[in-house]
């Protein structure tokens, strides 16, 4: 039935056009013969021939070059350019016959003058449906809710396009918001560009405004933060269209508002990678994740999938997120060669066997121990973990020529005061001193990453949807955030680039403050500080920081090639001693001591000092504990 409605309407646009084409041609002749009706007759009579002719051919031309396939209801610039050029090969057509044909008797300013007539006659034809939807649609948009567009921008006129065509009405777009003063007051499709940032109170106030769209993919914190806190102001929600990376990717369409997350409010620039580079390094490469479950490890999965290796071969100990990670990752590439395997990167034999089978080519070692205050409840499984797995993988990944081995570092590295922190530092080095053909080593350290599993921002927004309170650990607290999608693509970016033992240290932007980011995400629940969600600050808690840092006073980060990827320098190789202290500090996890495994660690790690950062099971390792601090001091005096 439907097939046949829509041939019905093919039908009535063929009927339309032929209609068109005998108007064009009658108009054309009372014009060219100045509505004297004899010589109109006379000529009628002469040029029926030709007329026969067009009335077949200009449908023909029309089927040919696709008019009648188009759905005109959406008709635009490019529907209309395609019928200026099927009347012009129509012209042609006829021009040909006139001389080849020779149709003498004819006049050929008919044939000029008709040209204009069906343009304007099968063009009216065509616009009658882009007209009546534009008509009842904006009937429709007026019981949708007041909305102003922030972006008078390409971006802005692309969603007030597809606005217009939502028949849900869900927004009545009365309005542009843009700071060049050449805009205001001009009117894209009809709305106006009521004035700049700065007005925008005014005109939610003065215009009954409810919803304030921003549509500037990639703006900027700053941008996000000014626009949120007039909206709050005035009482009017705050929405935001998809990334531009989601928008490149096709993971989402311009017309998909959202309300605004706290990532938007933190604004982490676009990063414009080399794709081509990117897809070169690993297309076609067999690609070994470890930590494959968790945040980091499941977005690493995803890009890599994307860019097409031969083989992703996927490890972790979590069976339950493995299995969501593999459904996921077969739906959207079922071509994939995908390998996934439950197994513990402590299992020396277990991951030897896996490197002989699977022969990876590239190793992005992300598994690790993250959490500091239970690391610091369970330092000896910190140190197995962090340290004497990353040794382990490292030299198998050398005995099994692996071309690049990727490690996953963490700003906790930077002047540690916790297992955890000092666990990351020592695996630098460690990855720095196995550099060597044929595998090439090295180290990304960067900050916190939005929404990774237990961390802040997932807790805050727990306590929030259990009615608070918010829990903070201090009033001044801050933290290095970046999203992960883009920590996982400027790590995979860095361990493309590298030449073997660098650390790459990631560009983080401005420390947040935790507060802040707090108060941000109790608001953009719709609720209010102190009156719904109360803040409660319960102190730093074991080996925490009041602040992170990126690198400390004997690093440097110099730029590279890419300006959100610099290199340390002053990250140092271990030496022949500290590698006879690996070994004992090796022998003390395995034996599951804490204060051996402690005093050595921080013996390998300098600035590190465990004395008040584990908890104390008996007065003799209390005072071996505190020994390991007073040690540490005293030899920093001398």
């Amino acid at each position: 039935m439907n097939h046949l409605f829509k041939n019905r309407k093919k039908l009535l646009f063929v009927a339309g056009d032929i209609a068109a084409v005998f108007l064009a041609n009658l108009l054309a002749m009372v014009l060219r013969f100045d509505f004297i009706w004899l010589n109109i007759i006379h000529k009628a009579h002469r040029n029926r021939e030709l007329l026969l002719f067009d009335l077949a051919l200009t449908p023909l031309v029309f089927y040919v070059t696709g008019l009648y396939q188009s759905y005109w209801k959406y008709a635009g610039l490019s529907d209309l350019l395609r019928l200026v050029r099927a009347v012009a090969y129509r012209t042609f057509g006829l021009i040909v016959l006139f001389y080849v044909l020779g149709f003498n008797g004819s006049s050929r300013a008919v044939v000029v003058m008709s040209t204009v007539f069906l343009l304007m006659f099968t063009g009216a034809l065509r616009l009658v449906p882009r007209f009546r939807f534009e008509f009842s649609s904006a009937r429709q948009r007026g019981a949708g809710r007041r909305a102003v567009i922030v972006g008078a921008g390409d971006s802005g006129e692309a969603l007030l396009r597809e606005l217009r065509r939502d028949q849900g009405a869900a927004y009545n777009p009365i309005g542009f918001i843009d700071d060049d003063p050449e805009k205001v007051g001009v009117k894209i499709h009809g709305v106006p560009v009521l004035g700049g940032s700065r007005d925008l109170g005014r005109i939610v106030e003065d215009y009954g405004v409810r919803e304030v769209i921003i549509a500037i993919p990639g703006a900027a914190g700053g941008v996000m933060r000014d626009i949120f806190e007039i909206c709050r102001r005035a009482g009017a929600t705050f929405r935001t269209v998809p990334t531009r990376g989601e928008v490149q990717r096709g993971a989402a369409r311009l017309s998909q508002i959202r309300l605004v997350d706290i990532e938007d409010l933190l604004g982490r620039d676009v990063v414009n990678l080399d794709q081509k580079f990117l897809r070169q390094s690993l297309s076609g490469r067999r690609v070994l994740v470890t930590g494959a479950a968790g945040s980091i490890g499941r977005e690493l999965a995803r890009q890599t999938a994307a860019y097409g290796p031969e083989d992703l071969i996927l490890l972790d100990r979590n069976e339950n997120s493995l299995f969501y990670l593999e459904a996921e990752l077969r739906a959207a590439h079922p071509l994939l060669g995908l390998r996934v395997v439950v197994g513990d990167v402590l299992d020396r034999r277990h991951m030897s066997t896996l490197f002989e089978d699977a022969r990876p080519q590239i190793v992005v070692h992300a598994a690790a121990y993250k959490h500091v205050p239970l690391m610091e409840q369970n330092p000896v499984e910190a140190v197995k973990n962090n340290v004497l797995a990353t040794r382990a993988l490292a030299e198998i990944a050398v005995a099994s020529r692996v071309e690049r081995f990727i490690y996953v570092s963490t700003d906790k590295a930077v002047r540690p005061t916790s297992v955890m922190g000092a666990t990351k530092r020592l695996g630098e080095r460690l990855v720095k001193s196995l550099a060597a053909e044929p595998t090439r080593f090295m180290a990304v350290r960067f900050g916190n990453v939005m929404g990774s599993d237990g961390s802040v921002v997932p807790t805050f927004r727990k306590q929030i949807a259990a009615g608070g309170p918010v829990t903070v650990t201090h009033p001044e607290a801050t933290r290095y955030f970046m999203t992960i999608p883009e920590a996982v693509q400027l790590v995979l970016l860095a361990g493309a680039m590298g030449e073997g033992g660098e650390t790459f240290l990631l560009r983080m932007g401005e420390p947040v403050r935790i507060l802040d980011l707090a108060r941000n995400l109790i608001e953009l629940s719709g609720l209010s500080v102190d009156q719904d969600i109360k803040i409660v600050f319960t102190g730093l808690r074991p080996g925490e920081k009041l602040h992170e840092e990126l690198k400390n006073e004997t690093e440097d980060a110099l730029p590279t090639s890419n300006e959100k990827i610099m290199v340390l320098t002053g990250v140092e190789p271990l030496g022949e001693a500290e590698w006879e202290a690996v070994h004992k500090l090796e022998e003390a996890a395995i034996a599951g001591s804490v204060v051996e495994s402690l005093s050595r660690l921080s013996f390998l790690v300098s600035e590190y000092s465990p004395a008040s950062a584990v908890p104390v099971r008996s007065a003799a390792m209390a005072s071996r504990i505190v020994d390991i601090g007073v040690k540490r001091r005293v030899d920093a005096q001398i």
